[in-house]
């Protein structure tokens, strides 16, 4: 189950991350800087508060509210966002 979960995760990440505004930052931030090791810890170490935080949420989140609740107002979010991002309104 860990390794069926941990692959999971790592596919749905690496896909939403994948050419997105992040990517599109770092490969800005490479264009420009000379150290390249420096750039890679720094996005490494920002991505990796971003997630403590998002895991932090979830787990305080699932503790007062139904999990499947929280799935369907995160699957509305994310849909909402897209479609107005699609027509340039945000």
């Amino acid at each position: 189950m860990g390794l069926k979960l941990f692959l999971s995760t790592f596919l749905v990440v690496f896909l939403a991350e994948l050419f997105d505004k992040t990517e599109i930052a770092i490969v800005s931030l490479s264009l420009k800087g000379n150290s390249k090791i420096f750039i890679f810890l720094g996005a490494m170490a920002a991505f990796l508060v971003a997630t403590v935080l998002a895991l932090v949420l979830g787990d305080l989140l699932a503790r007062y509210i139904n999990p499947k609740f929280i799935r369907y107002i995160c699957a509305a979010t994310f849909f909402i966002v897209g479609f107005l991002s699609l027509f340039g309104k945000i």
